[in-house]
């Protein structure tokens, strides 16, 4: 008689998390004390940025992934916002790009120099501004370069072409009737997922406007819901029950009346962030507030979702930062890196599927989204979806050259008035503007020599 096999098979079983050392720490950082359910931090192969505490408006902190330690209190940020900053994220076909949202109701685009930032960044390569209520969210296109979206607490998501600066699709209030908590593209970015206050879970057609799924109460407790895109199809969502524990369900977006699976957690009132890693089928569960990371393998048979381990540290998270697959050590078989963010210290905790070898393991490291976009923001308004371009990781992953952002300043006036100031002969506006301020400035002098001249008599007469 042969014993049943009660444990699961698994390559992922035994995934273990290791912190990062002391040295290999971002120490002294002031990490952002605004109440928001976003990670509060990027990463991407080059840079690490973290939203930090900033008198006087918003900023957050942009560092070189190698620039470890303690990092100087007079550091350069990027402060350009005049309130505080909410969501940032760097863009998947650039390196030295990333885009903030921020209270002050804009969201700009930035560009990093390589090596990071010798001086205070203030102005940005491209403003956008459309929002008129603080932007939560901001999330680029995974495919279609140049193509960012942002969602604000005036209940609008934006669509954006960064390359001209315009919106170019909007879904309004008629949408989402409340604040939004969470928006997420399908990988192949035809789609999006999004969670609203109005407890509905909504699959969109964003170029049309159209709802193609809506689930009501996926979770039905009052708290936050995310949602994020997973594969064949399905979303995962993180909420809580009518006795508020902690809840994530896997659903079939064609089959919304029940979830596939629908598992019960804990009672801690942190709300659960998402992070899915579609080449591993692994999601990541990271509770602000919590000192932990669960994590989850998605199957196509029942029961969906199995759960794998947790890692556990004893300060808890303020923040988490997700690396792309391309920015991971791959001759040390590390599937996932997050960055926790504590009070004032930024820690990379790797994610390693213990092997023996040390040869390059091909089923760990499938074929994974690389830096090139597989469409322009034109063919992908037209109507064109594609996945994203893949490359191996197999020899290592080795950074293009830095790209230029190209934008059409053209549409930006400041910049086209300031720009043909610098570059051509002034108009005859401009010189008669200066010669009205050099006038005055001489009548100025002249008062002040005759004031000068008089000071001198009564101290002589004196």
């Amino acid at each position: 008689m042969s014993l049943r096999q009660v444990v699961r098979s698994s390559k992922f079983r035994h995934v273990f998390g290791q912190p990062a050392k002391a040295d290999q720490c971002y120490e002294d950082v002031r990490v952002s004390q605004t109440t928001w359910d976003s990670g509060f931090c990027a990463v991407n192969p080059k840079f690490v940025a973290l939203i930090c505490e900033a008198s006087g408006g918003g900023a957050f902190l942009v560092l070189p992934l190698c620039k470890t330690g303690r990092v100087d209190k007079n550091v350069p940020l990027v402060c350009g916002h005049t309130a505080p900053v909410l969501d940032i994220a760097w863009c998947p076909h650039n390196d030295n790009v990333i885009a903030s949202g921020s209270e002050d109701c804009t969201v700009m685009v930035w560009e990093i120099p390589d090596g990071g930032l010798t001086l205070p960044l203030r102005e940005p390569v491209v403003t956008l501004e459309g929002h008129t209520k603080r932007v939560g969210i901001v999330a680029w296109h995974p495919t279609a370069q140049n193509v960012l979206l942002s969602a604000g607490c005036d209940n609008v998501i934006l669509v954006w072409d960064v390359g001209t600066g315009v919106a170019v699709l909007t879904l309004g209030p008629d949408v989402h009737p409340d604040t939004i908590y969470s928006v997420d593209w399908r990988r192949d970015g035809a789609l999006i997922c999004t969670s609203c206050r109005d407890k509905r879970v909504r699959v969109i057609e964003p170029r049309k406007g159209t709802i193609v799924a809506e689930k009501d109460r996926p979770h039905e407790g009052t708290r936050p819901v995310h949602a994020v895109f997973v594969s064949e199809g399905k979303i995962l969502t993180t909420g809580f029950s009518r006795m508020s524990e902690r809840q994530v369900a896997l659903w079939d977006t064609k089959h919304l009346e029940e979830p596939l699976s629908l598992q019960e957690l804990d009672t801690s009132s942190g709300v659960l962030l998402p992070f899915f890693d579609p080449d591993t089928n692994i999601v990541y569960l990271c509770g602000k507030g919590d000192s932990s990371i669960r994590y989850f393998e998605i199957t196509s048979e029942a029961p969906f979702l199995h759960y794998l381990s947790m890692f556990s540290s004893k300060e808890s998270q303020r923040g988490m930062g997700y690396m792309p697959k391309r920015g991971l050590e791959v001759n040390k078989c590390e599937i996932a890196r997050f960055y926790k963010l504590h009070e004032r210290r930024c820690e990379p905790i790797a994610m390693t599927v213990p092997r023996k070898s040390d040869l390059f393991q091909e089923d760990l490291y499938p074929p994974t989204a690389g830096p090139d976009p597989a469409l322009t923001a034109e063919e992908w308004l037209g109507g064109q979806d594609a996945g994203p371009l893949l490359i191996s990781l197999k020899d290592g992953y080795v950074p293009p050259k830095s790209r230029e952002l190209r934008v059409n300043r053209g549409l930006d006036s400041t910049r086209k008035r300031a720009t043909a100031e610098a570059s051509g002969p002034p108009s005859s506006e401009t010189m008669s503007r200066l010669e009205e301020e050099m006038r005055k400035l001489q009548a100025t002098v002249q008062d002040l020599q005759k004031r000068l001249d008089r000071l001198e008599e009564t101290v002589q007469a004196k």
